[in-house]
């Protein structure tokens, strides 16, 4: 093929796309030209008739509305958002100006829908009008409704199903508003309450993360656990989310699971990826529904991010304590900026109170002087300015010689000494510590022999392990003095307790 051939059958394909691409613009133009269109006549043809009919609703005005019923073509025509006369007469608070309305507009009307999919009677419900509601279902029943039984379900012309845009049914809006006497009069006439919306939650959820306890309670008998499962998270969450203990505590005496976990697809709108209720409550700095939850037998230590761990960052003494109390891992570590020695003393190194409170539990002080160099250089031979150390395993001489935390080494030393027996400071924790005030008393502590009324609580403490340590109930039933026991639990240290008491 010659140059001048091949130069030809170029153009005519740049001429041909050339073709294609105009043609498509022009088919868009048409395409928002048509929309436009449409937009303008459904503005520029409402009729003055329906203006007065709209002016006259929301004015409450009757007689001039009675009036206006001649013009039956003009409840019909909507405006921009897909509104009609009769959506707003549900929307007011006059029954008699509904009234007027639903009797001018033609019996198709009553199941309309806005632009957002709203109905008359879902505008009813959600601004909380029980006699708009009541009317607009007690008058579009359809007539073989009259020949039903008193024990039969009515069979009602207006959709009590009817869902939004957004897939939340007349009830879900209810729950909302809470109002029981609305869900009541829904659910008699057979809203479905296991009906979801777009997001998964159920008309439950709404009313236990909007503490309405009185909905909640006609929700929790009508609601099963195939929708509650299908939904993927409990309505536990939903009321823990809203801070309302009260809403917790009917959930879980209705059999609901402490313990019920967010389902993936939920977790991962949360960038922490929780899972629990008892995460909501605690990271909502709620120590009632924390209280409510652990008391239910929820367990502290299933999230990604630990409950204890949100709890320390919020500084919160008695949601640390209480958490602690109830089995939250004081040895934790941290997915994010791991290090050699367990994360939850990253918190208390500023903090004597949380500092005693995790070294009492159980804390695992022993890995805190647990350092590979010992006395030696802490840098290795081929440091090149990297390492898997500095990226993986921090250790806690690293955390505690650098220049902004160095001067509470003295301090965090001498408290962590109460719970170890001899121990070991590597060259790079002993040179901090020489400069602290505290370091004439702990070199007298290393220098000498530990007495043997310490070493016996460490040993006991030991053999009773961690896990028991953490359990009030189970130290409760030890055949052992009161005052034994107080020494094993470092009560003398227990700087939390003491606080309170002198309050």
């Amino acid at each position: 093929m010659d140059q001048e051939t091949l130069g030809g059958i170029l153009d005519q394909d740049v001429a041909t796309q050339l073709m294609i691409e105009e043609s498509l613009l022009q088919g868009r133009k048409q395409t928002q030209v048509k929309n436009s269109s449409s937009d303008v006549s459904r503005i520029i043809h409402i009729s003055p008739e329906r203006e007065k009919i709209f002016n006259a609703i929301k004015h409450g005005d009757e007689g001039s509305l009675m009036k206006l019923t001649v013009h039956q073509h003009a409840f019909s025509e909507e405006d921009n958002t897909g509104y009609i006369p009769l959506h707003e007469a549900a929307s007011q608070s006059n029954q008699s100006i509904l009234h007027i309305t639903f009797t001018a507009s033609h019996v198709e009307l009553k199941d309309k829908r806005t632009r957002r999919g709203k109905t008359p009677l879902f505008l009813a419900v959600e601004k909380g009008f029980l006699d708009n509601a009541c009317f607009l279902l007690a008058n579009a029943c359809s007539p073989d409704s009259l020949d039903n039984e008193e024990d039969s379900p009515l069979v009602v012309g207006a959709d009590v199903e009817s869902q939004a845009q957004d897939s939340a049914t007349i009830l879900f809006e209810a729950s909302a508003s809470g109002n029981p006497d609305v869900i009541s009069l829904l659910l008699e006439y057979g809203a479905d309450a296991n009906v979801p919306r777009h997001t998964g939650h159920l008309p439950i959820h709404r009313a236990a993360h909007r503490g309405h306890r009185e909905a909640l309670a006609l929700l929790i008998p009508v609601t099963t656990c195939d929708a509650v499962d299908d939904s993927g998270m409990s309505p536990l969450h939903s009321a823990a989310a809203g801070g309302h203990t009260r809403c917790l505590e009917m959930l879980l005496k209705a059999g609901y699971d402490p313990n019920f976990m967010l389902y993936p697809w939920v977790r991962r709108n949360y960038d922490d990826k929780r899972q629990s209720a008892l995460y909501f409550a605690v990271s909502n700095d709620d120590v009632a529904s924390t209280r409510v939850l652990l008391e239910a037998g929820a367990m502290p230590n299933q999230d990604p991010v630990k409950c204890l761990q949100v709890a320390l960052r919020l500084g919160n003494y008695e949601l640390i304590s209480i958490l602690l109390r109830y089995g939250a891992n004081v040895n934790y570590y941290c997915r994010v900026n791991t290090t050699h020695f367990p994360s939850a003393l990253q918190y208390a190194l500023k903090d004597d109170v949380v500092l005693r409170m995790l070294c009492n539990y159980g804390y695992d002080v022993m890995r805190c002087f647990d350092c590979p160099y010992g006395e030696g250089s802490h840098v290795p031979d081929d440091y090149e300015g990297w390492s898997n150390t500095v990226i993986k395993d921090t250790l806690f001489c690293e955390v505690i010689s650098v220049s902004w935390l160095k001067h509470l080494s003295g301090n965090v030393v001498r408290a962590m000494l109460d719970y170890v027996d001899h121990v070991s400071f590597c060259a790079k924790l002993k040179a901090v510590i020489m400069e602290q005030k505290q370091w004439p008393e702990i070199c007298q502590i290393q220098e000498n022999v530990r007495c043997l009324q310490h070493l016996c609580r460490l040993k006991i403490r030991s053999c009773l392990g961690r896990l028991r340590l953490r359990a009030p109930v189970f130290m409760s039933f030890l055949p052992l003095p009161d005052r034994l026991k107080q020494y094993i639990l470092y009560k003398e240290y227990d700087l939390y307790s003491q606080q309170c008491q002198s309050k």
